[in-house]
């Protein structure tokens, strides 16, 4: 049984009631949390909640006080996952400001995932403001430096019930932490563990989705890497177990002696920001960039001729990490010496000049919050 979402476009008239927190953290206190980052452990003090249901549409839009969500037992999402997520950062200008990167390219992959899962399509303008609200109220939660807001917008279906169908009812929510680098030590090159156990995706499937049950079908083949002293894992397709499609959560690149790119094909792997950001780039530079089919064999064997000069994994949270080291069952291979390249580093140093404000924008990328 289907569920009608004809009321969405009823969120055109909503407007966020801001609600800050009686009780904000301490400037002394937030300033400590800033100074010893990991990823995703520490939140800012708000969060921005929207909720729907087939009778209201969207409706309740609030900016206010981060805190817990009361759920039944029987709420449709701890048994049937019918959730969706979504990453992107604000940066802090030198002058002070702040910026959101493709803040629109998330809006538009979180509707396109919540039609992929059935759930409630969320505008996109709705989404966009709420981001922007929370950004507002927690604007010095942002660290300076090198650092950023990763912001998490996510839905959930919170109709209780067990039957299987979609839910009515939903909520929206961002929440805020500040981070430092993605990966301990900063963009060195990482290494890779080729899963040949476990497969992500398959077509008609979820790959192309920004759903949490990707990420947890993911972490026994991460586990897997790290028990091989890898810091990520690689995933080939499902039907072949050949081609290499992506990461556990990012996208992958490889760079040739003639100066071009390839990339995995979309279809069964998620349409990254960063990567179609990196595509663009790269064109406008004049390199060739191809998505196409790439075998794990052929990547083993144009490194050892020397043809393969980099490798690369991209993310919103990692940005671009350089790939060092590759390791198998068959035995493990090395790119570059095992050293970042030269590509990787010039293409992420002018993304995040970009993402910071300190070189010119001409894809109108950035949106300027604060």
């Amino acid at each position: 049984m289907g569920v009608s979402f004809d009321k969405i476009d009823g969120a055109a008239l909503l407007n966020f009631e801001i609600r800050p927190t009686a009780n904000p953290t301490p400037e002394t206190e937030r300033a400590a949390k800033l100074s010893n980052l990991g990823f995703g452990q520490v939140f800012t003090d708000h969060m921005a909640v929207v909720r729907y249901s087939t009778a209201k549409g969207w409706h309740s839009a609030r900016v206010e006080s981060r805190a817990a969500f009361a759920l039944d037992p029987a709420t449709a999402v701890l048994h049937y996952a019918q959730e969706i997520f979504e990453g992107l950062k604000a940066y802090k200008r030198d002058d002070g400001g702040v910026n959101l990167f493709r803040p629109d390219a998330n809006a538009r992959r979180f509707w396109n995932s919540a039609e992929r899962m059935a759930m409630a399509p969320l505008p996109e303008h709705v989404f966009i403001e709420a981001v922007e609200q929370l950004v507002r109220i927690d604007h010095d939660w942002i660290p300076g430096g090198e650092g950023s807001l990763y912001l998490r917008p996510f839905m959930i279906a919170n109709e209780v019930f067990l039957g299987v169908k979609p839910s009515a009812e939903y909520i929206f929510a961002v929440i805020a932490s500040p981070v430092g680098s993605y990966f301990k030590g900063g963009p060195a090159p990482v290494s890779i563990w080729v899963s040949e156990n476990f497969t992500r995706a398959a077509i008609g499937g979820t790959g192309a989705v920004k759903c949490g049950g990707n990420y947890a079908a993911s972490l026994r083949a991460q586990a897997e890497a790290i028990e091989h002293s890898c810091d990520q894992v690689v995933f080939l397709d499902a039907l072949e177990r050949r081609y290499v499609e992506e990461l556990g959560g990012m996208n992958i690149f490889f760079v040739f002696d003639d100066g071009s790119l390839l990339t995995p094909p979309l279809g069964t792997i998620l349409p990254g920001i960063t990567r179609d950001s990196i595509i663009k780039l790269a064109r406008e530079a004049g390199r060739e960039v191809r998505e196409d089919t790439y075998s794990i064999e052929q990547w083993r064997a144009d490194a050892a001729s020397g043809k393969l000069k980099e490798a690369f994994a991209c993310g919103t949270a990692a940005v671009i990490s350089p790939i060092g080291k590759v390791r198998s069952p068959h035995g493990d291979f090395q790119i570059n010496g095992g050293a970042a390249g030269p590509v990787a580093t010039g293409l992420r140093k002018q993304l995040v000049d970009i993402q910071y404000g300190r070189a010119a924008d001409p894809h109108e990328w950035i949106r300027k919050v604060v």
